[in-house]
């Protein structure tokens, strides 16, 4: 049986290339790129160039750049970080109802301080409005985070409509573009933002790798104690291997952004069409143009969740009913929940699929079938 995997906005395959350059990166750059003898420069040598080459993907100076241990860490540095350091400005912060858990929890977190967070809602195609935001802010808003596109339904916020409306009061603006980065052109400069999370493993690098921009001058409380790494933001040893990888993987995806741009949003358009051909009842979360090319949406009326995923499975298509965060989990999708209401039947009914590295078009064909037949025979 041929396994096809769907599911690259949960996690991505390792390129190649990435691969042969972290096998390498362990065998020669095993020193410390603190310690000051010829193994620690090498070492060194290796961090400045990774640095340079993350920063230039976004617009970024080097001493911009914070490496984390993935997308939640830089969430967390950012949002938990900037509230603590910045509290004397005021307790208010404003965030989205469909963030990730890694930047939904931690404002919990703050709420729990005394910190007040706004939620703003979003319409049917999960966006929010600029008019909300305006109305939410407030002299003692400190921060606002949202994220560049979702990561159950794609859509992409006004990321830049923020930037220039913040352009002009105090609140720091912090966007997670995990699942933005290595697809979408991005500027921190164009888009006016403070900070910015990405994850390495969403773009075929290695799991267990990330980085935080953080906007020259700007203060972050740190998450960590120890040593003075990364400019005393984030202590404890760099993880290079992994950083050499992730270095790797920016400049193959930088390389061929465009292009796997228009694949994507083929392929996801092609997938859409032969569902329609083979005439299964569907309705799209979100919009299709409006959204990362890589990620769609499906509400499948008549089927439930965990019938489709596990006869998905069986026939070898891997996909996810939305954040891989919460797999496991008995609650519905908070994504959905927020754009259709908690009594609709969307929220028992959706499916995540999401294409990367390996995602042909032959085997979008094959999946689009396959997943005809399981709806069309769970509705008997």
């Amino acid at each position: 049986m041929e396994r096809i995997y769907l599911d690259h906005a949960a996690t991505s395959p390792m390129h190649p290339l990435v691969i042969e350059k972290m096998s390498k990166a362990m065998g020669a750059l095993y020193g410390n790129p603190s310690s000051i003898h010829s193994f620690g420069r090498e070492a060194r040598h290796q961090l400045d160039e990774a640095r340079a080459a993350i920063a230039s993907s976004i617009g970024a100076k080097s001493n911009e750049i914070i490496f984390t241990s993935g997308g939640t860490e830089a969430d967390n540095m950012a949002i938990l970080g900037a509230a603590e350091a910045y509290s004397g400005n005021g307790r208010h912060i404003i965030t989205s109802s469909v963030e990730h858990h890694a930047v939904l929890h931690a404002c919990q977190n703050l709420e729990k301080r005394g910190f007040e967070v706004t939620y703003l809602p979003v319409d049917e195609t999960g966006k929010i409005s600029i008019a909300s935001l305006e109305e939410a802010l407030r002299e003692d808003t400190i921060l606002v985070t949202i994220m560049y596109a979702n990561n159950e339904v794609g859509t992409i916020q006004p990321i830049e409509e923020i930037g220039q409306l913040l352009s002009s009061h105090q609140a720091l603006f912090h966007t997670d573009a995990v699942q933005a980065y290595g697809l979408l052109e991005l500027d921190v400069k164009e888009a006016g933002v403070d900070m910015l999370s990405v994850s390495a493993h969403k773009i075929n690098g290695p799991k267990g790798t990330g980085f935080l921009f953080a906007r020259e001058g700007i203060k972050l409380s740190p998450r960590s104690f120890g040593g003075e790494q990364e400019r005393k933001r984030r202590a404890g040893t760099e993880n290079l291997v992994s950083i050499t990888g992730f270095m790797e993987a920016v400049k193959i995806a930088k390389k061929n952004a465009a292009e796997k741009s228009e694949e994507y949003l083929a392929m996801k358009k092609q997938f859409i069409r032969i569902l329609d051909e083979e005439g299964v009842s569907f309705q799209l979360n979100g919009t299709l143009e409006g959204s990362v090319p890589h990620i769609v949406n499906l509400s499948f009326p008549g089927t439930d969740v965990e019938s489709m995923l596990v006869n998905l499975d069986l026939a070898g298509i891997a996909a996810s009913s939305g954040s891989a965060c919460t797999a496991g989990s008995v609650e519905p999708s908070h994504v959905l929940v927020a754009m259709f209401g908690k009594d609709s039947e969307r929220i028992l009914n959706s499916i995540r699929f999401s294409f990367g590295l390996g995602t042909t078009e032959e085997k979008v064909i094959y999946a689009a079938r396959k997943i005809a037949e399981i709806v069309k025979r769970l509705r008997g």
